[in-house]
């Protein structure tokens, strides 16, 4: 109840928290996609994975609310509408599988047609945000108490560090041949060459690596088999994209001090706002048995965990056998259904997109997104 000095007049109403912020200026949807890659790129993304802006309404589209969510489902769709979102963010791709055609008659189909009518893009990051060292998997970490993390499958960076994704050695002997040499390798296109002095035998030698692509790997071979008396030991490598750091699928933490099963179940719930979680116990363990390593997967980790050693694996679903596999091994199970594990990111998320987009636009939370499965 306002105080009688600061009731409103008949007629005229307090606007909903949700619309705090909307006098916030706006962004080109083109720029705010930009960003939002800047922000975890896309390409952190698995490659089964559909990311990225998934409907566009025809250009210019200009972008003041953004909405996030965890699953857009009809429900989530009439909230974004009510809440005159321009751009709806949801974590799983509400468009995974090709679509034949779009009409009435399926609820995916439904979301299409009532984004474009209303002009609201939707633009999903899925695994991108999973991989990412700010994103879901990290924040589940945080559920668990003081620890070190790593991912568990690391992601590598998109380039080598130099050009080309070979290398090729090899030692010339004489002047008068290493400047052929030269001469020839450089006349081959997408080609890099550095030379230094070497020894064989006693002998003064210079070694040439060249950074080549594929196709240019083949015509340097090509050169040098027709002239095979120019080098010898000559050696080809193929170049390893480089790890990113913290950047990955899944998460493999160790605690800083060891705690029993039971009370890291407490942790999690707690974490997670959740009144229950599923548990199985790993051969030979009971809920005081301490945990001290704990591999993670937001979502459906069956694929990630698999073969990890661990006290514990944490994850929203796995299959039936893989929990028997775990457990075989002595590793105990957390499982808390799939969205549980991720959507407490969006609070992380909201906070951190206004930092990094300057709260140039109001940033929501969907209020009716939730796991589709309760306990009962």
């Amino acid at each position: 109840m306002l105080p009688s000095a600061l009731r409103l007049p008949t007629g005229i109403r307090l606007a909903p928290s949700w619309v705090c912020g909307s006098s916030r200026s706006f962004m080109d949807l083109k720029s705010l996609l930009s960003s939002l890659n800047d922000f975890a790129s896309l390409s952190f993304a698995e490659s089964w994975d559909n990311v990225g802006l998934l409907v566009e309404p025809s250009p210019p589209h200009t972008v003041r609310t953004l909405f996030l969510t965890n699953d857009l489902t009809e429900a989530v769709m009439d909230e974004a509408l009510q809440k005159k979102a321009d751009l709806i963010l949801s974590y799983h791709p509400p468009i995974f599988r090709a679509m034949k055609c779009v009409t009435w008659k399926t609820w995916k189909e439904r979301l299409v047609i009532r984004a474009l009518e209303n002009r609201v893009a939707i633009y999903s990051p899925h695994t991108a945000y999973d991989a990412a060292p700010q994103g879901v998997n990290t924040w589940l970490a945080k559920g668990l108490g003081a620890c070190s993390t790593r991912p568990i499958h690391p992601s590598k960076a998109l380039t080598c560090p130099t050009e080309g994704a070979h290398r090729l050695e090899f030692n010339v002997s004489h002047t008068q041949d290493l400047d052929k040499v030269m001469s020839a390798v450089k006349g081959i296109g997408d080609v890099s060459v550095t030379s230094f002095p070497a020894r064989r035998d006693g002998e003064e030698e210079t070694r040439i690596s060249l950074n080549c692509t594929q196709k240019s790997l083949m015509q340097v071979l090509a050169f040098l088999s027709q002239n095979q008396q120019l080098y010898q030991k000559t050696e080809i490598l193929s170049l390893e994209k480089p790890l990113l750091l913290d950047t990955g699928m899944g998460r493999l933490c160790t605690l800083d001090e060891a705690v029993s099963l039971a009370t890291m179940i407490e942790r999690i719930k707690g974490h997670l706002k959740l009144s229950h979680v599923r548990l199985a116990l790993g051969v030979g363990k009971t809920l005081e048995s301490l945990v001290k390593v704990v591999a993670l997967c937001a979502g459906s980790g069956g694929s990630v965990l698999q073969g990890v050693e661990a006290d514990l694996y944490l994850t929203g679903e796995m299959s039936h056998h893989d929990v028997l596999d775990a457990a075989s091994k002595g590793i105990n199970i957390i499982l808390c259904e799939h969205s549980n594990t991720e959507r407490g990111f969006l609070s992380d998320l909201q906070e951190m997109l206004g930092a990094h987009l300057e709260n140039k636009i109001n940033i929501i939370l969907s209020e009716t997104d939730r796991d589709p499965l309760c306990v009962v």
